[in-house]
């Protein structure tokens, strides 16, 4: 059991693929008609909440906790600081649940622990490596969680302003660039790698100024749904990063890794991007009443999907196992992308709204077990080849 924190991912992949299936389950329970006890939120916030804070916010941990000993070359964090943040996010979603008892204004100060302590671990390392460029994901994640501040604030009374509203709108904005920013260096690096593998290598088209241009359109949607929500001008904003993310994406010979389907879907989650972005702005340029669930396809598309493809990958590599998924976990991958067009259309489906969503959440808890079952085991067992991490 003490190979679970030998390495950042660990446990914080473990608890994303844990907390995902539990808070979609729940809030659909609710919606049937089942009753739950009352804790510090409501329900329906507290589906967007553990979402945002619990699953994506759990991934991110796990992400920096892996990236940054790759990047500057230290030692991967283990041991009793990683337990010391394990034990403060399993905290606050505990402190949150349904039927906690713990008042709000407590609960949301131990919610708010966890990414700040991430961040103060990771910080020397940062620092000794006297590059700038490593503080961009870890700024970003400092966004992230103002976000959550924002939410906490309004939640627990501390601030009377929209603050929910437009925390949770930061932080989904904010979990969208990081995709376009990581995506953009892995996915093209790791299709390349294996490219060269094959007899007909390619590099990645030069096409100057487009991935500047795709991360700072992307970075603006985030600056104008802060300031001016809902508007033409974010639907203007979120047209044009479709088009540059896309044209961005074109570049990286997605369809030549078809035969890999571990690398597949890193270009497939990165697809999603602009697909969720133009039905973001299709909704508030046209009005058009199919995409108003564009953020539900912003969350459960790119967002979730890149992290699913991520979790998968790095865990493989960095246990010792070869880089083949599944065929469950290949499952997984079409289940996540099922449920992120079933909610995010259902505005064209002429079902009940309740059986769509219900769909959706069937495919989407579904895809998390199939993931839990294969990848719990190699994240709690040593490394296959014997190495330590």
């Amino acid at each position: 059991m003490m190979a679970l924190f030998a390495h950042g991912f660990r446990p914080f992949f473990l608890m994303a693929g844990l907390v995902a299936p539990l808070g979609v389950g729940l809030w659909v329970m609710t919606l049937t008609g089942l009753p739950l006890p009352e804790g510090p939120l409501p329900m329906i916030r507290w589906h967007a909440h553990e979402l945002l804070e619990g699953f994506v916010g759990a991934a991110m941990i796990g992400f920096l906790l892996t990236a940054i000993p790759n990047w500057t070359g230290r030692r991967g964090y283990s041991g009793v600081p990683l337990v010391a943040l394990v034990v403060l996010f399993l905290a606050a979603r505990l402190v949150m649940l349904p039927g906690s008892p713990v008042p709000i204004g407590i609960a949301v100060v131990i919610d708010l622990a966890a990414l700040p302590a991430t961040l103060l671990l990771v910080l020397p390392a940062l620092v000794k490596a006297g590059s700038a460029r490593l503080f961009g994901p870890p700024v970003l994640v400092l966004i992230f969680w103002a976000g959550q501040v924002m939410m906490a604030a309004e939640a627990a009374g501390w601030w009377t302003s929209p603050g929910w509203a437009a925390g949770q709108m930061l932080m989904a904005d904010t979990a969208l660039l990081l995709v376009v920013l990581i995506g953009g260096r892995i996915v093209p690096s790791f299709t390349l790698n294996a490219l060269r593998k094959t007899e007909r290598a390619a590099e990645a088209q030069p096409l100057p100024g487009v991935d500047r241009a795709a991360i700072l359109a992307v970075a603006l949607v985030t600056v104008v749904d802060l300031i001016d929500p809902g508007g033409k001008v974010a639907g203007a904003f979120a047209a044009v990063a479709a088009a540059l993310v896309a044209l961005r994406l074109s570049r990286w010979h997605g369809l030549r890794t078809l035969r890999w389907p571990i690398l597949w879907v890193l270009h497939l989650a990165y697809a999603l991007i602009p697909l969720a972005l133009a039905v973001k702005a299709a909704f508030l340029l046209a009005a058009s009443p199919w995409g108003a669930a564009w953020l539900h396809l912003q969350m459960a598309g790119p967002v979730s999907l890149m992290i699913l493809a991520v979790m998968t990958r790095a865990t493989l590599g960095h246990t010792g196992h070869a880089l083949v998924a599944a065929p469950s976990v290949v499952l997984a991958y079409g289940l996540v992308l099922t449920a992120a067009l079933l909610r995010g259309f259902m505005g064209l489906a002429e079902a009940d709204a309740l059986v769509v969503v219900g769909a959706a959440a069937l495919c989407w808890m579904t895809a998390f077990v199939l993931f839990l079952r294969v990848y719990a085991p190699i994240l709690w067992m040593p490394r296959a080849d014997g190495k330590p991490g």
